[in-house]
């Protein structure tokens, strides 16, 4: 019965949403469908919005919870008064090890650091509950203490061979530590970036003009995940999503903007027939209301270049099918810009979240490819 009810659930799920629109050049479109359906379905199943600021975080937790086994140790730790989970290796001897720390993407709303054993991970506090600056000081101090003298011995780390990590959201966590930490004091730290989002002043690039309804990450809900971390009201959703671009708008700074043109830092092959987009209908007083949104805490991208030259050298991943793309295109070309060495991995097939696809049920071929390459340059830069 249990297996025939979850049949029918898949099956309305795929059917509500079969008519999905996808590039015809995205990775195995039917398992992105089938998940991207399911998470809908959820959604509306039980009557959340994130627009509306309820406690979606609290509610939805996917978690696949590790275990220790002959070869990985996992255990659960706090660094800095922020919970952690920790992954090492069993045995090794008296040789220092390598160490990353890795925030989980999730909007800063959801997810938990307590799933998928790739290194130590740190769970930040999540929003509505919490929300900006605390999801930042809770990856600043976490990163601190992993960073501490105390810890890296504690766990037999090697100081000049650790980094910090993160995926979306946790991306945007991971370069805003980075930049603090390393402009701080010279600490042998990479920060590896897997499609991370970096700044909300423009969600009119050619990748959110191009990618605005393609699964998992839609436009609307980019825009709504930024206003619940910000501690925005959701009823400014239509004035952030119909404001126009950042090289168009009166009340961003010169100064601001070029760090946002993405019609220099953008490659021909990513601007396309794009252009910026202005909208009489776009709200001039946004930027006062939110001014999280100017915060380089919350928007690493908006660095000045000092401080981004003075950061450790970087990964980034970018994906084609994905409103972020240009976020991590244009943070890669202003890092390199800056004087810092940069792997800008970019997947032409690729779509925001992939690489969780490169385990069961639902693998697929960028996904499985995307962290063997991840992984690979970690193994080479730690």
């Amino acid at each position: 019965m249990l297996r025939w009810s979850g049949g029918v659930l898949l099956s309305v799920a795929a059917a509500y949403y079969v008519y999905t629109p996808l590039p015809s050049t995205v990775s195995e479109p039917w398992k992105l469908i089938l998940l991207d359906a399911l998470f809908r379905s959820f959604i509306h199943a039980v009557g959340l919005t994130v627009c509306e600021g309820c406690g979606l975080g609290k509610h939805l937790r996917i978690v696949i919870e590790p275990w220790s086994s002959p070869t990985v140790s996992v255990t659960d730790s706090a660094l800095g008064g922020v919970p952690a989970r920790v992954f090492q290796p069993v045995g090794g001897g008296a040789k220092l090890r390598r160490g990353v720390l890795y925030f989980h993407g999730g909007g800063w709303a959801l997810g938990s650091g307590r799933k998928l054993p790739l290194c130590p991970r740190a769970s930040y506090r999540l929003a509505p509950d919490a929300v900006f600056p605390d999801q930042y000081h809770d990856a600043l101090a976490a990163s601190k203490a992993f960073l501490s003298p105390e810890v890296l011995q504690r766990y037999g780390v090697n100081p000049a061979r650790v980094g910090v990590s993160g995926d979306s959201s946790g991306g945007n966590l991971a370069a805003a530590v980075a930049q603090r930490v390393h402009a701080r004091k010279r600490t042998h730290i990479i920060q590896a970036l897997i499609y991370p989002v970096l700044q909300a002043l423009d969600l009119n690039t050619p990748s959110y003009q191009q990618n605005h309804n393609v699964p998992i990450l839609h436009r609307h809900l980019m825009a709504r995940f930024w206003l619940i971390y910000l501690g925005a009201d959701p009823s400014l959703l239509p004035h952030l999503l119909s404001s126009p671009s950042s090289l168009l708008h009166p009340s961003i700074p010169p100064s601001i903007r070029s760090h946002l043109n993405w019609t220099s830092l953008l490659a021909a092959k990513h601007q396309k027939h794009y252009r910026p987009v202005g909208m009489e209908t776009g709200s001039r007083e946004v930027m006062g209301i939110v001014p999280g949104l100017v915060d380089v805490r919350a928007a690493p991208l908006l660095a000045e270049q000092g401080i981004l030259g003075r950061t450790p050298r970087a990964y980034v991943m970018t994906c084609e099918f994905d409103v972020l793309r240009d976020d991590g295109l244009m943070y890669a070309r202003r890092l390199q810009d800056a004087g810092v060495t940069v792997t800008s991995v970019h997947y032409d097939d690729g779509f925001h979240g992939c690489m969780v696809f490169s385990f069961w049920p639902f693998w697929s071929s960028v996904g499985q490819r995307s962290l063997d390459n991840y992984i690979q340059w970690l193994d080479h830069n730690l």
